[in-house]
Order: C-alpha cells, then structure tokens, then sequence
C-alpha cells in the first residue's frame, strides 16, 4: 500500500473511529484500525465486534494495500503532525509514515486477520433531519440505564407507532421519549445507547440527514462519509406507554430557568439522602414549593412562582430532574403529577407531545 493524504483529513477519521478499538479484548488486532485503499480514497475502520465505525476520505492512491496498526499510537502520533501532506506505505504488517521532518515505522498485524466489517440486508430504511437526530439522542440517552444486568434498557427504542417514529430510553426510574415524525416504515428495534453516542459524535458539519437502516440484528447509520454499524439488543423493549399519563391531576407551569435553580440548591441539601428533594404544589399561594434535607447538614425549603392547579406533594431524585429539564428546549416547563406515589410528566406545554420526560416518584 502506498498513498498519500491530508493530516487534517487523517486526523479527523482516526479520532472518529479509534475510540471503539477495544483493548480489553482477547483479540488483539481488535486493538487496530485498519487501514485499506479503495479506488481514490482511503479506508479508516475500528469494530469491537458490537460497533464498528468507517470512514472514507479522499487520497493520491499509487499502490492498493491494507494494513491494521495499533489505534491509540497512530492517532496519537498523527495528531502531533503539522497541518501538511503524510505519506503512508506499509509491507509485511508494518506501516511507514512521512510528513516533513517526521519519519516513523509502526509495526501492526496483517490486514486479512482484521474482522470483516458488518453489512446490512434487506434493510429497513428511514431519514433523520440531522439535527431532529442530534436532539432526540441527546434526549433519550440520558434515560437509558448503564445496568448490564437488564441489556434491554441499555438501549434506545427506535419504533414506529400509529404511523409516526419515536426514540425512547428508559432506566425503570426515568423515561423519555421523543416522536421524531411520520413514517410510513414498520420499525422495531433496540439501538446500544452507547452507539447512539458514537453516531452523534461522529455526525460531520454540515449533513442535512441521517439515514437509519435496520435488519434483524443490526443498525447502520449513513453519516455522509462516515458509516456507523452495530447490532441491536435481543429481547423486547417494555411496554412503557402505559407509565405516560394522559392527564395528571396537579400542574405546575414555572420558568424553566426558576425551576432549574430552586431544585439545584435543594439538591445540595439532598447528598446525604441520595438526592431526595419533595416538591410541592400550592394553588392558593401559587408557589412551588421544594424541601430537602440533610441530617448533618441542615435542611432548605426553596420557592419559586408558578401557575398552579390543585394542591400535592411528590418526592423526586434532584439529579433525574436537573438532567430532564437539560433536555426541554423552552422558557418554561409543565410539571404535572396526580399524587405522591404517581409518575410525573415534565413538558415543554400541555399540548406538546413531542417531547415528555417522566420521571419515577420516590417512595420516602
């Protein structure tokens, strides 16, 4: 192999794949990224078996080749490279690098003992406006659960319902779900949450949409150069439509940015008590009202002005709040629950449905 490309341009494509070489891993080239020509451009691939990332880029190819060499020293030592031309040539599993006043040889493994990179058939197809994409993600994945001990939550439910898709991750404490529009596809599909991550931070400047492929037991995600493959978690999603509820008894409708800190400085009374604040409605006094407190410490009741309807009290995990209302892109926040042991539902307004966050009560 021998060929030559941009630093820029290398730099990008090894910190976009290197971060999925595994190195806890019996198979040692899985520490690799490989590197293999094709036509006039340059393949920069990295898989741990459960996700790979690919990514082209354009090269003055003279002689095709393949070669895989350890992930973290050739991104390290390219991004160390000055902004020029870097000619790459490998024989035998070692690979030369030359850029200026740099030389180095980099011994790797045989390309042919890399693992072949999934594809995807008969696939179920469905586009993404890029940056619906970027915030359902950054919406659902925080509810997804980092127990492997239930794999299913792990993961973020893509599915169509009643003709619309929606992205959904949930832990059995929280729960978000965000409907990204209509479809007319049937999809079903449990997605890692850690490669939904990998896929959004892999997103290039300036893509107008993402395109979804789905089989049996695997994802692929078109991101204009850069491919993203992983396969989906066996077993069925829960059926969490039913902890949505359709009307709640008590609302809260309270600035975003009034509620934001009135549960930030309760939640420094909340530390010792797992992050426990209890946040009630008071309808006369139009007030909500937030409790916390800290047997060492001391305790804080903090008040913020609200439009209330009814009168109740619920005991919520501060984090789990503070991290939903990071997710809502409006001024002000609905927050409605029926009682002290009922789910609450933030939104955005009562009649946005596109988004809701639900978060589980605590039963202190």
């Amino acid at each position: 192999m021998k060929l030559s490309v941009t630093q820029e341009n290398l730099n990008k494509a090894l910190s976009a794949v290197s971060r999925v070489a595994s190195s806890k891993t019996p198979l040692p080239v899985l520490n690799n990224i490989l590197l293999r020509t094709d036509n006039n451009r340059l393949i920069v691939a990295a898989t741990n078996l459960e996700i790979a990332i690919v990514q082209h880029i354009g090269a003055k190819v003279t002689t095709n080749g393949a070669v895989t060499v350890p992930a973290r020293l050739m991104t390290e030592f390219i991004s160390n490279l000055p902004k020029a031309n870097v000619e790459l040539s490998s024989e035998h599993a070692r690979l030369s690098i030359v850029s200026g006043n740099f030389s180095s040889t980099i011994n790797g493994v045989e390309a042919e003992e890399f693992p072949e990179i999934p594809t995807i058939t008969d696939p179920t197809t469905v586009s993404v406006p890029t940056d619906v994409f970027k915030r359902a993600v950054s919406q659902t994945v925080i509810a997804a659960s980092s127990d492997s001990t239930r794999p299913i939550l792990t993961g973020i439910y893509i599915h169509s319902f009643e003709g619309n898709l929606y992205f959904v991750g949930t832990d059995g404490y929280r729960l978000s779900e965000r409907k990204i529009g209509p479809t007319d596809k049937t999809v079903n599909a449990v997605v890692p949450a850690t490669t939904m991550s990998e896929a959004l931070r892999v997103i290039p400047d300036g893509l107008d949409t993402v395109d979804i492929q789905f089989d049996e037991s695997q994802a692929y995600f078109k991101l204009g150069d850069v491919e993203v493959t992983s396969r989906l978690i066996d077993g069925a999603f829960p059926d969490y439509r039913k902890l949505i509820p359709e009307q709640t008894e008590i609302t809260v409708d309270i600035e975003k940015s009034e509620l934001n800190r009135i549960v930030k400085v309760a939640s420094l009374f909340a530390r010792e008590s797992g992050g426990s604040i209890t946040l009630k409605a008071d309808e006369a006094a139009k007030k909500l009202v937030i409790n916390s407190v800290a047997s060492q410490l001391g305790e804080n009741t903090s008040e913020g002005d609200a439009k209330v309807t009814g009168d109740g009290h619920v005991t919520l995990n501060s984090r789990y709040v503070l991290e939903a209302l990071g997710t809502i892109d409006a001024d002000s926040i609905l927050f409605g629950f029926s009682g002290r042991l009922s789910a609450v539902v933030l939104r955005s307004t009562a009649k946005d449905r596109d988004y809701q966050h639900i978060v589980m009560p605590l039963k202190s």
